[in-house]
């Protein structure tokens, strides 16, 4: 080993450690920006005399352009520049936030959303591929980096109830935009300036996943993933986005907004909880195995969710929410194995498309079942949907069972 090779492998771990760092609070932002909305619009309603049915409709912008543009965000990450995509989310999502703030009526607040949602729909496509290279990289676990980094996303959700609440009450709704919108401009101008430029690597990186399917078990595979992702999206965006309307009616009912903002967040931390413990379970358990027991969780959580109120409430909200979270990093590492880096990012990009254009189907059905039957039924409809994604996660499970035994049964070369 040369003296020039010996001094650049400390640099390149910094700069991957940086990377990961910036990748881990860009995941915290993501986020945190999609749900500052759902928390301020309590408050509109007497702003605007409007119903909360209609004004949450209102957020199904930013949510259906965060599914929608994460196509091409994986597309031109793989064949452009990946670190370049992620300086775009940061300084997009800055910008679109103060137009938000500045809005001076509902219309244009939804296209400022909209805005957001496009900018947002960056990180996961983009995000989660450059994290699991950087974690391979650098020789760490990838459990263990995936599940920090799913911590530092449920913060954000955790966190932007809180917060939002807290600004909306003390200073007024625009300030829960302006504020974010600040560090994000911020965190953009130094992620620029900090991380290299990877456009000469794109042609670099693996081609061949670890463990090669054929082209029926791809299909198949990748079938269970879609209808995993969708249902998953569903049950995730309607746990977080009428969480504090659902502790506002079941738990305090009556209170000022950053009170409501405040359990949800508790509630909301138990996710993070439940992610750190994955990390270090994915070091002693086959995630197949994990991934089936947490979906099963997710579908208890739910349905006793839709049966209860007052303390018990709180109580199934905070399993359902563990669940939908740890489910997200063993996911990731299942999708990792049998995925190639050099497509990942178009991979990932299919699958947050599935995962997140389903929030636009889970404001709708939040709008109408709540206005029909309130959140019992709205829970209730949660908890079918959860048990789909259990149920589909056992035939998964199955086939990655299958797959490794044949795998572990093929001579060495």
């Amino acid at each position: 080993m040369t003296a020039t090779t010996t001094a650049a492998a400390p640099a390149d771990e910094t700069a991957r450690r940086r990377s990961i760092t910036f990748l881990n609070i860009a995941h915290g932002f993501d986020h945190y920006v999609l749900l500052i909305y759902p928390t301020v619009v309590i408050g509109l309603e007497a702003v605007y005399g409007r119903p909360y049915s209609e004004l949450i409709a209102l957020s199904s912008a930013a949510f259906v352009a965060f599914g929608l543009f994460s196509l091409p965000a994986g597309w031109l990450a793989d064949r452009w520049s990946r670190r370049n995509m992620m300086a775009a989310f940061y300084l997009g999502c800055g910008l679109s936030m103060i137009a938000v703030a500045m809005a001076p009526n509902l219309i244009v607040l939804s296209i400022a959303m909209f805005a957001i949602g496009i900018f947002a729909a960056i990180y996961h496509p983009v995000g989660m591929a450059m994290l699991i290279e950087a974690a391979g990289a650098s020789g760490g676990t990838i459990g263990r980096t995936l599940a920090f980094n799913g911590v530092c996303g449920n913060l954000g959700v955790s966190l932007a109830a809180g917060i939002s609440g807290a600004l909306a009450w003390w200073i007024g709704w625009r300030a829960a935009f302006y504020v974010p919108a600040a560090f994000m401009l911020v965190a953009g101008i130094f992620y620029l300036r900090l991380t290299p430029d990877d456009r000469h690597h794109a042609s670099k990186r693996q081609s061949k996943a670890a463990v090669p399917l054929t082209a029926k078990l791809m299909a198949v595979m990748f079938g269970l993933f879609l209808v995993i992702a969708l249902s998953a999206g569903l049950v995730f965006n309607v746990l977080t986005i009428a969480l504090p309307k659902v502790v506002d009616e079941g738990m305090v009912k009556g209170v000022p907004l950053v009170l409501v903002g405040s359990v949800a967040t508790a509630v909301l931390l138990c996710g993070a909880l439940a992610q750190l413990a994955i990390g270090r379970l994915v070091e002693r358990f086959a995630p197949h195995y994990l991934f089936a027991v947490v979906t099963c969780l997710g579908f208890v959580g739910n349905f006793w969710a839709s049966q209860a109120d007052g303390i018990p409430l709180m109580i199934a909200l905070a399993i359902a929410i563990a669940a939908i979270y740890a489910q997200v990093t063993v996911n990731d590492i299942i999708l990792a194995r049998y995925t190639a880096d050099a497509w990942r990012g178009r991979v990932y990009a299919v699958r947050y498309f599935t995962l997140f254009i389903s929030s636009g189907i889970a404001i709708g059905m939040i709008a109408l079942l709540h206005k029909t039957g309130g959140f019992g039924l709205v829970l209730g409809a949660n908890a079918a949907v959860a048990l789909v994604m259990f149920l589909t996660t056992l035939a998964l499970t199955a086939m990655v069972v299958n797959i490794e035994n044949r795998q572990a049964l093929q001579p060495a070369e």
